[in-house]
């Protein structure tokens, strides 16, 4: 289970960050910060990242940001667009957003739509085309963050899936994929614990193995590199040496499997 993987203290790191990962994050160091008339670094990594909770839980952008460090990547800006229930249509149409889009200098836009299996999927494969085209005015790559279904309707793992590979494959963008990663990890371990109490959003774990998944493509560096803990927000989290070692064969597998635009991907 969950609690033997990590120590006493990392327990209570992981309640704290169930409890703040439901709120809006926008990531904005105060010295680059959301204003899009301040210049973005000419050096590292600048990436935007668009989507909603299952984005801004755990402060992804942030733990990604931190690995990447770990991994003497040189990152520039990060900033997040991310509102609850937002999706990719309900951002184009929001002012703030489009303007961050404008902003000159970002290396990628990372785009969430939602789960997408369903309802969502329309919306997906419409709108990606639209915000890769407004990447393209700024010289940004356009990356897709594929998430999961909620617990409750597990059966939709495939149709995620899908709809977020088809729209990589529409843009010919790159592909996080998250829930790719999931279904690996519980291969290995059905214990594992990758959904929060409410059943939909991430746990910490859940967000770390996205956030390996973003790392192995955007670092070109090997997984294996990488310490045993979560370089979580509100303090590391360490993990037992086999269960990380399993997390991060379960990004790695995904990213063959799953990724476009990436060296080891598997043409699907």
């Amino acid at each position: 289970m969950v609690q033997s993987m990590i120590t006493i203290k990392s327990i209570k790191c992981v309640l704290l960050m169930l409890i703040i990962g439901c709120s809006s994050n926008k990531n904005t160091p105060d010295d680059i910060n959301s204003n899009v008339n301040t210049p973005l670094p000419s050096a590292g990594l600048n990436i935007l990242f668009i989507g909603n909770s299952l984005t801004y839980s755990n402060d992804l952008p942030a733990m990604l940001e931190r690995l990447l460090r770990l991994a003497d990547v040189e990152v520039g800006h990060f900033e997040s667009q991310t509102l609850p229930n937002y999706g990719l249509p309900d951002h184009w149409q929001h002012g703030e957003t489009r303007a961050q889009m404008r902003r000159q200098g970002w290396d990628i836009f990372v785009l969430q739509q939602g789960p997408s299996a369903t309802e969502g999927r329309p919306y997906l494969l419409e709108y990606a085309p639209l915000f890769s085209d407004e990447a393209d005015k700024v010289g940004a790559k356009t990356a897709l963050y594929m998430v999961w279904p909620s617990r409750q309707r597990f059966f939709d793992f495939p149709g995620v899936s899908d709809s977020y590979w088809t729209a990589a494959v529409k843009i010919n963008g790159q592909l996080y994929p998250a829930g790719q990663a999931w279904l690996e990890a519980w291969s290995m371990d059905p214990d594992i614990g990758l959904y929060a109490g409410d059943g939909f959003h991430p746990s910490v774990i859940g967000t770390y193995l996205a956030a390996l998944t973003m790392f192995e493509q955007l670092s070109g560096h090997s997984l294996n590199d990488l310490p045993d803990y979560i370089p979580a927000s509100s303090g590391d989290i360490q993990l037992d040496p086999s269960v990380a070692t399993m997390l991060r064969q379960a990004a790695s597998t995904a990213n063959a499997k799953w990724a476009t635009n990436y060296p080891s991907a598997i043409t699907r």
